[in-house]
């Protein structure tokens, strides 16, 4: 018999998870268009190691949340979290626009970091486990479209709040307004949407499979009957228990790191450091960089930055149609292939100084690639190929790896372009493209229309 699915509550308990995303997406594209300004202020512009360090003592940050948050998503539950992360989000927002002094600063970042770091792995993690298994893409999938969401928000707010800037300027001047106060009104603007997830998150429940994991089935089975009726609550809690009493009664990282589950975090591993290195977060982080290279200056590259957040969203729309439909291996090969030919182009028209409008369309065409195939699939796989009994903690090893793949790629960028060039570092992650289309055609297994317990049988079998 098919469930009668309550929608609405799962709509509901769905979106204000991904709210962790969209905190996540604004979190880490508002620096790009704050990036001039904060830049002048601190009087860091000519100095490359400290623009590099602005920008990538988040993702520093994001690696600490990253390591913390499996282990106590484990013990405390996935919904405490949430909150936490909630929690300091608001008070990085406040912090990052009031300090005066460049230390701070970066500490504030790095405490946003944080937050982000413990977002990226919950948020998805919670949906896939409340989710029903024939819309759980699509569910998880929402995580990705609010990290776009924030990642527009972001760049509409700084668009709106840079007062106009001259013709031709590529510095702005320390005495505007921009540089004295524009920058931190970017950054404060993130406080509203973090105090309402904050809100927002004491309204939903503990997951029902970490309850179960906990010993508690009772109170497991009032969400998910809340999630589909008791019929459906029966069939979900008896596939778990099968699913658990397979596997070692053990927990963590010992369990984690025993056949055949290290060929699993392996996958895993993979496929979150190729979301980062397939190179194109570079485009949101160093945007100013990438337009000026290609002829725009600092008024037109931040109304460019806004048209590469909306082609973003956009085709993550997409993604929210197919992944649930095409299936989680195909679009994974279609953008990986795809971005290796995107990035073949664009390396060559640096090369051969290409500039004006075909630019653009190339840097929105390798964003709407990756929106609806390597952005949200490698979030739906992550909370979908892990055991339950393991998932928290395997989460938070490869959102630490993500992480890892996040800090390099934008520590790297500034050096790559330096010494190859901008044509060289293109070419360089259309190589890594193509490696990642050869080995996820061989390597990814399919996930689509499958439960989590049917997926955790069929791959602990295979390995």
């Amino acid at each position: 018999m098919i469930p009668q699915l309550n929608k609405t509550f799962i709509y509901f308990i769905c979106c204000v998870s991904a709210m962790g995303g969209l905190l996540f997406g604004y979190d880490w594209v508002v620096i790009g268009g704050a990036k001039p300004f904060y830049e002048a202020f601190f009087g860091i512009g000519g100095d490359p190691a400290m623009q590099g360090l602005a920008m990538s003592i988040a993702i520093a940050g994001c690696l600490v949340g990253a390591m913390v948050a499996g282990f106590f998503a484990d013990l405390w539950g996935r919904r405490p979290l949430l909150l936490l992360s909630a929690i300091v989000f608001l008070v990085s927002a406040y912090m990052t626009g009031a300090v005066d002094t460049f230390i701070p600063f970066l500490l504030a970042r790095l405490i946003g970091g944080v937050a982000i770091g413990v977002a990226s792995g919950m948020s998805p993690m919670y949906i896939a486990e409340v989710s029903p298994s024939e819309t759980r893409g699509r569910m998880v999938s929402i995580n990705q479209l609010t990290i776009v969401l924030g990642i527009l928000g972001a760049q509409i707010v700084n668009w709106l709040i840079a007062e106009p800037m001259p013709v031709g300027l590529e510095i702005p001047p320390l005495d505007s307004w921009n540089c004295q106060m524009g920058w931190r009104w970017m950054f404060w603007a993130e406080a509203f949407p973090a105090a309402a997830f904050l809100l927002l998150v004491m309204f939903i429940p503990e997951s029902p499979r970490w309850l179960i994991l906990k010993g508690k089935p009772d109170q497991a089975k009032k969400v998910f009957a809340r999630i589909g009726g008791n019929e459906y609550a029966k069939v979900e809690i008896e596939a778990i228990k099968t699913a658990e009493e397979a596997q070692e009664h053990t927990h963590g990282l010992s369990t984690l790191l025993k056949k055949p589950n290290i060929s699993l975090i392996i996958l895993g591993v993979i496929i979150a450091v190729f979301q980062q290195w397939c190179g194109t977060n570079v485009i949101f982080n160093y945007a100013q960089e990438i337009f000026s290279n290609a002829g725009y200056d600092l008024g037109e590259m931040l109304f460019n930055i806004v048209l590469t957040g909306v082609t973003n969203v956009v085709f993550t729309f997409v993604a929210l149609y197919a992944v649930d439909r095409i299936g989680r291996k195909i679009l994974m090969l279609i953008g990986s292939g795809g971005l290796f030919a995107i990035y073949l182009i664009l390396g060559s028209c640096y090369y051969f100084q290409v500039s004006g409008i075909l630019m653009v369309i190339l840097v929105m065409l390798a964003i709407a690639c990756y929106a609806m195939t390597l952005g949200p699939v490698t979030w739906v796989l992550l909370a979908e190929i892990f055991p339950n009994k393991v998932r928290g903690i395997a989460m938070a090893v490869c959102t630490f790896a993500l992480w890892t793949g996040c800090f390099t790629l934008t520590y790297s960028f500034p050096l790559l372009n330096a010494s190859l060039g901008s044509y060289g570092t293109f070419w360089l992650y259309s190589a890594i493209c193509i490696s990642g289309f050869l080995y996820f055609s061989r390597k990814l297994p399919e996930t689509k229309g499958k439960t989590l317990e049917q997926i955790e049988k069929e791959l602990l079998k295979q390995r």
